[in-house]
């Protein structure tokens, strides 16, 4: 989290009190954020693994949260980032047995082992893992995914859920974002479309889930190969607009309408007609 600014004061005769200032970012509501595209709630994701990356290896050693639930965190441009620090801690806790380095949760538990030094190994770690798990990757990571990666996430989910250490590592532009999600091969469409360079349709708008608009069908595609086949699924798609922007993993965004029947001149866009007999 951003920090620009702080100082101490004296407040309510409670000597030195800090008081900081940082960016603002917007709560994280978990049902706004299901409604969301799969691709979005991927990025959150993956911000997230970054920040359970930093926090097993900060300069001050393994740091956990022991308040890790969704009202500690915020959303800064698309990126989760945690904004209450008041509980972590950087304390391993200390043991003389296994039994010692017992974690109890409400679905499951788990027993580390005691090292040497009379720590509990890499709990502060784990405890990170498996509620990052419980809280975020179990809800935003299989929900509506692309199916071509569904194996792959069912992976990463249940090896988090067993609290097995390095699988979050699987959650990185490679494999997933630069993997068939991006690079998807959609096979031929019986449908015929007509190519309409530099055009655009103002109207003729309807709703699907997920969208890029709320008062529109606006969603991400590899190729036009896909847009085809996306615009073939909805039996009110007859046509479709390429766009020049793209999301976060360069897929491009593509407007899906009812119709085409009013058309204006666009040098930024390609249209698509579905052709009728």
């Amino acid at each position: 989290f951003q920090l620009y600014g702080y100082c101490y004061q004296d407040s309510n005769d409670i000597p030195d009190t800090l008081t900081t200032i940082t960016e603002l970012g917007s709560p994280l509501e978990m049902i706004q954020l299901l409604q969301t595209s799969w691709e979005d709630r991927f990025r959150i994701c993956l911000s997230l693994v970054r920040l359970l990356h930093y926090l097993a290896h900060s300069p001050l050693g393994s740091v956990t949260l022991l308040d890790f639930r969704p009202r500690q965190f915020v959303i800064v441009d698309g990126e989760l980032k945690v904004t209450d620090l008041d509980d972590a801690s950087i304390e391993e806790s200390p043991c003389t047995s296994n039994s010692d380095c017992f974690m109890e949760f409400p679905a499951r538990n788990f027993t580390l082992p005691c090292s040497v030094e009379g720590r509990c190994e890499s709990m502060n770690e784990k405890r990170n893992l498996y509620n990052a798990y419980r809280f975020f990757f179990t809800y935003l990571l299989p929900h509506s995914a692309p199916s071509s990666l569904r194996p792959l996430l069912d992976k990463i989910v249940n090896a988090t859920g067993n609290g097995k250490h390095g699988n979050a590592k699987y959650l990185s532009p490679n494999p997933l974002v630069n993997s068939e999600f991006t690079q998807k091969c959609v096979k031929s469409a019986n449908t015929k479309y007509r190519r309409v360079p530099e055009a655009f349709i103002p109207d003729e708008n309807y709703r699907c889930w997920p969208s890029y608009h709320h008062k529109g069908c606006l969603l991400s595609v590899f190729d036009v190969n896909e847009a085809i086949e996306i615009c073939d699924s909805y039996s009110q798609c007859k046509a479709f607009v390429l766009t020049n922007q793209t999301t976060w993993t360069g897929r491009q965004l593509v407007f899906f309408k009812m119709a085409s029947n009013h058309l204006m001149p666009d040098p930024d866009k390609i249209t698509y007609v579905k052709v009728t007999d």
